[in-house]
């Protein structure tokens, strides 16, 4: 019962990384949901695996991705759109309608990058550090360095060009 208990709070405590994951790599709420239950299911699965030698977040983030890359993967669909509108619903605060057609924008052109390439850069959205997202992801330090380097310019390139 204590497991539960744990586990339940643990998702409560930490439901916007799934919540963020979800909506980058799905396209509608029902995609969404379904995913969102997946994740939680493998977070589950492997709950009594974690043995806490990484932050509790770092340790959903690599099971919250790689859950939405297998599931993609399987899936042999190619996500077109992102429900950006959703995102700006979960904020807060209040932002000034240009602020919030350039995030739209943003959204849009993460959007067309791969899977790992979206991962990469929710990451560093989300403040993480180099180091935080390689072990996420698996990948070196300098390895995400450089591969976040070129989505920034690709991402750059894409932009200007609107």
């Amino acid at each position: 019962m204590a497991k539960e208990y744990e586990f339940t709070q643990i998702i409560k405590d930490h439901e916007g990384i799934i919540f963020k994951i979800t909506t980058i790599y799905t396209n509608n709420q029902e995609d969404q949901k379904d995913l969102y239950q997946e994740i939680v299911y493998q977070l589950w699965k492997s709950f009594d695996n974690f043995r806490g030698d990484s932050k509790i977040s770092t340790w959903m983030y690599r099971v919250g991705l790689n859950t939405a890359i297998t599931k993609l993967k399987k899936e042999k669909r190619k996500i077109n759109q992102i429900g950006i509108d959703q995102v700006i619903m979960k904020q807060i605060d209040q932002y000034d309608t240009e602020f919030e057609e350039r995030l739209k924008i943003l959204y849009l052109h993460i959007n067309s990058l791969n899977e790992l390439e979206k991962g990469l850069i929710l990451l560093l959205l989300e403040g993480k550090k180099y180091e935080e997202i390689a072990s996420i992801t698996g990948l070196s330090p300098s390895n995400v360095g450089t591969r976040i380097s070129r989505i920034k310019q690709k991402l750059k390139t894409q932009i200007v060009k609107k």
